[in-house]
């Protein structure tokens, strides 16, 4: 069965950093494309960030550009975000996601319970 468990959310300042990070199990990690998406308080679902199976193509948000980090380590099977320079604007529940297949186009067919992060002084 698919679980993808979030980990690293907290409180932090504005201009901070946090990495998340996401364990992904029951499938092979390393064939999938993988993303991250957010939830704002009263806000939908946003898509931030994705990152091929290979780990050598990211695309970003242009919201979170320059300032967010995706990246794998598919012998560990591991997905990490690295946020930095963040702002209250960035405080959301982020939801580790699984791509449908190898390709972005197929979209996502599975995401985590998520973890919070909240950015307030």
């Amino acid at each position: 069965e698919v679980q993808l468990v979030e980990s690293g959310g907290g409180l932090v300042q504005p201009g901070g950093s946090l990495r998340l990070s996401c364990a992904p199990s029951g499938f092979p990690y390393g064939d999938y494309v993988m993303m991250w998406v957010r939830q704002a308080p009263g806000k939908g679902l946003e898509w931030i960030s994705g990152i091929n199976k290979d780990g050598d193509t990211t695309n970003y948000a242009d919201v979170v550009k320059g300032r967010f980090t995706i990246s794998r380590d598919n012998a560990k099977n591991t997905l990490y975000l690295q946020m930095d320079s963040l702002k209250p604007e960035d405080t959301a529940v982020y939801y580790c996601a699984k791509g449908r297949g190898s390709e972005f186009k197929y979209g996502i067919n599975y995401w985590g319970k998520g973890t919070l992060v909240t950015v307030s002084s």
